[in-house]
């Protein structure tokens, strides 16, 4: 049986013809809008940066050159020598990373705890009071807006020299960072096993508790683990302002120009950062893994 399709008028048709023409001429209009926005904000920032195309390719040389400047020297007769000469202070340089390392891990574990005690009250599906919900989210705002190197730097006047500078510095600004994602996860949530507990007459810890954590308990996870990849890069450069760890060697390498001190201590961080990445990123792969096979 054939089905008839219906014939619309001629005055119809070019009615719809105008109207999905007028449509794709406004989208394209918007398109050309954002883009000449974009250039123009382009134009301005590097206008107000004194950014000089010039002198950018003039200089762009001595951006590799540095590098080359700061490899080690080695020959095929003295290779062993050359390689003890280059990493002279390899046992003070691990101890300071791993000074570094607990640096990042204390940071993360009490910005991480923060920041879940926190990302509850700035979900707005689990708390009823507006005001509770924005105060909490500018506070979680404030942590993470201030760099961690600005934190550090107000710490060491406070406290002296040392790893607790840094250590308090990253978890301020992880408690803001994990906080709003913390707190997405949450107003993502099914809204059912929520609505069930307090139907039940739980309270709102217990909302919290047998709602809404065991349904983000694994990605909170995820993001701590994401978080403390980022943060063990942070506390490297926290030295650079005296709160302890390896960045206090490089950054006096580099304002001594010890080339080769420069080239082994950044091959250390580089090399401990890849190492921590690939761990970590395998662990929230398993976590993410094994919450997708539960469903």
């Amino acid at each position: 049986m054939r089905t008839a399709v219906p014939e619309f008028p001629e005055a119809r048709l070019r009615e719809l013809a105008d109207r999905y023409a007028a449509a794709i001429a406004a989208k394209r209009r918007r398109v050309w809008l954002g883009a000449a926005v974009l250039i123009a904000v382009a134009i301005a920032a590097g206008w107000m940066g004194e950014v000089s195309l010039g002198n950018f390719v003039e200089n762009f040389w001595r951006f590799p050159a540095y590098f080359v400047s700061i490899a080690p020297k080695f020959s095929f007769a003295t290779a062993w020598s050359d390689l003890a000469d280059w990493l002279w202070g390899l046992p003070r340089w691990a101890r300071l990373l791993g000074d570094t390392l607990l640096m990042a891990y204390m940071g993360t574990l009490a910005g991480a705890l923060c920041g879940f005690a926190l990302c509850f009250l700035a979900s707005a599906n689990l708390v009823k009071s507006g005001t509770t919900v924005f105060v909490t989210r500018r506070v979680l705002e404030f942590f993470r807006t201030v760099p961690e190197i600005v934190f550090a730097l107000i710490f060491v006047l406070a406290f002296g020299l040392g790893p607790l500078p840094g250590v308090l510095a990253i978890a301020i600004h992880t408690a803001g960072a994990l906080g709003k994602q913390f707190a997405e996860v949450v107003e993502n949530i099914d809204s059912k096993p929520v609505e069930g507990v307090a139907a039940s007459g739980g309270s709102w810890v217990q909302v919290v508790r047998f709602g809404a954590l065991p349904q983000v308990l694994s990605n909170f996870v995820s993001y701590a683990l994401l978080r403390f990849e980022i943060n063990v890069r942070g506390a490297a450069v926290m030295g650079f302002v005296g709160a302890g760890g390896i960045g206090q060697d490089l950054i006096e390498a580099v304002r001594k120009f010890y080339f080769t001190d420069v080239s082994a201590i950044l091959l250390l961080i580089v090399l401990t950062v890849m190492l921590i990445d690939f761990l970590t990123e395998r662990l929230r792969h398993r976590l993410l893994g094994l919450e997708g096979s539960t469903r």
